[in-house]
């Protein structure tokens, strides 16, 4: 199909097997997903009705959408509004599809890999490429990083990300936090405050495939740090951290 917009929210066939797992079974299995953008940042998967093996139920509630018109809502194996559907949808390609709400589910898997926290965007990338450039990051005028054998992560939509060895980092001044987060493509980071400031550094132990060339390395939130390359200041990005 041809892809699809509407106000903000753009449509069109995905090209992956898509599976849902809840309560020890597989709920939905479909190759004719529909990858909804319902916000700019990713899509969400909406799946044929013919391929979801589970009963659906009305349960009474509903939400709207000003794009995607009236939602009816579904308990889904016990799972409070776990599914919804737009029967009567403007756009006409939504009306014969369901939407699983993520983390209402146990396992999502794209062809046989399983995959977290929302679908990989066809459109995003994500590029690590090993640099000599020299990188100092500063923390209230504290140089807490300084390395000649970065990795840069070049991710579509992001700033680059300096990822620097351990070995290059004041690990003294490091804090561990109990925050940890989820990446569709670069899996779950662990967290350090840096002279008080919370969350300033993270780490990823074990990275997704894609990113595995980041694995153990340490990178800081340009947005809230002083980063100098090759000796000159950079300007701060603006992005949805800052």
């Amino acid at each position: 199909m041809e892809p699809i917009t509407r106000g903000r929210v753009r449509i069109e066939r995905a090209a992956k097997r898509v599976r849902v797992l809840l309560g020890g079974r597989v709920i939905a299995d479909t190759i004719g997903a529909l990858l909804v953008w319902e916000v700019p940042y990713y899509p969400t998967y909406y799946f044929p009705r013919g391929d979801v093996a589970v009963e659906l139920k009305p349960n009474g509630r509903t939400a709207h959408s000003p794009s995607r018109g009236e939602a009816v809502l579904y308990d889904v194996e016990g799972a409070a509004d776990a599914a919804l559907a737009y029967p009567d949808s403007p756009i006409e390609e939504l009306r014969d599809h369901v939407r699983f709400e993520w983390e209402a589910m146990d396992a999502w898997f794209e062809e046989d890999e399983e995959v977290y926290v929302h679908p990989r965007d066809p459109y995003t990338r994500v590029d690590v490429l090993p640099s000599s450039r020299h990188v100092r990051v500063e923390v209230d005028g504290v140089t807490v990083a300084d390395s000649r054998s970065p990795r840069i992560l070049f991710e579509t939509g992001l700033p680059p990300r300096y990822y620097l060895p351990k070995t290059d980092v004041r690990l003294d001044l490091l804090t561990p936090t109990d925050t940890a987060t989820r990446c569709p493509y670069k899996g779950t980071a662990e967290y350090w405050s840096v002279n008080g400031h919370a969350d300033l550094a993270w780490s990823y132990r074990t990275p997704l495939e894609e990113s595995r060339r980041i694995a153990g390395l340490v990178a800081f939130y340009d947005e809230k740090v002083d980063v100098y390359v090759d000796d000159v200041l950079q300007e701060r990005p603006k992005s949805k951290f800052t």
